[in-house]
């Protein structure tokens, strides 16, 4: 458990260097979303480079694709590509587009980056397991604000009619888009009671930046016929202070000197 947080702090700064030397990004929703990432792809799912074109792996699909500088973090740790890649982020030519690229990077499932889209593709891949039969797991990690595209629920509909009990949403509530709060944009009302009335199995994550709330979550077997959707209750710009729950660090990035002191702080903590 101890190695994960430490992981899982190494990443919060690879990602802020990432997003300095590309000058473009989202570090807010990157930040916040660290664990849920992290705890998918270092116990949750199987996932490897040996396996990663095998018919019967599990899949991850990042729907809120602006917090790809996460993935490419955990896909370059676990051997996809070299590590020094990942400065090459956002710039002309590069693998590392600023939204996940299936057709140009290893270990990326979906093109995701217009909004709601992934969770329809985790659905469809749930589906076509189903029908092949395999025991294979689907993970699609979703922002909250994303909850506001219709599409996000006409796939939650067809999750819970075809009794997807291979798929998992992963909600990452930290309550904060684009424009401001998302209650104040569009209020989605209790997610919880939300998700349950089209059919699927929730479970609140109270701390979704404490891993091992996050992995005893994904931990729990899946109920018979029905998919589960995953609240993780997150802050926005986790473990930077001046980034936590700042409305205008959504897609800002850390000059030199604020990436020196986010550095310090999340090494101390």
């Amino acid at each position: 458990m101890i190695s994960l947080n430490k992981k899982c702090t190494d990443i919060r700064v690879e990602v802020l260097r990432m997003l300095n030397e590309s000058k473009s990004g989202h570090s807010g929703g990157s930040l916040s979303a660290v664990e849920l990432i992290a705890g998918a792809y270092y116990q949750a799912l199987t996932i490897t480079v040996e396996n990663c074109t095998d018919a019967n792996r599990d899949r991850f699909v990042l729907s809120k694709g602006h917090a790809a500088p996460v993935l490419y973090s955990i896909l370059a740790d676990k051997g996809f590509f070299p590590k020094e890649e990942l400065y090459t982020l956002r710039k002309l030519h590069s693998r590392l587009q600023g939204h996940p690229d299936s057709k140009k990077l290893p270990g990326i499932e979906a093109a995701t980056g217009s909004l709601g889209q992934g969770c329809s593709i985790a659905v469809g891949m749930a589906m076509a397991a189903k029908s092949q039969k395999k025991s294979l797991k689907v993970f699609t990690l979703l922002g909250d604000g994303e909850l506001q595209e219709g599409v996000v629920w006409e796939a939650c509909m067809a999750a819970s009619a075809y009794k997807l009990d291979n798929l998992t949403l992963i909600v990452d509530v930290n309550g904060l888009q684009l424009d401001g709060p998302c209650d104040q944009i569009l209020p989605m009302g209790n997610l919880a009671d939300k998700f349950s009335s089209f059919g699927f199995n929730v479970i609140e994550v109270e701390d979704g930046n404490n891993i091992k709330q996050v992995l005893a979550a994904y931990a729990q077997p899946p109920v018979m016929g029905i998919p589960t959707c995953i609240l993780a209750h997150t802050i926005k710009g986790k473990g930077v202070s001046f980034i936590e729950n700042q409305v205008g660090w959504h897609g800002k990035v850390p000059n030199d000197k604020e990436l020196e002191l986010a550095i310090i702080e999340l090494q101390e903590n």
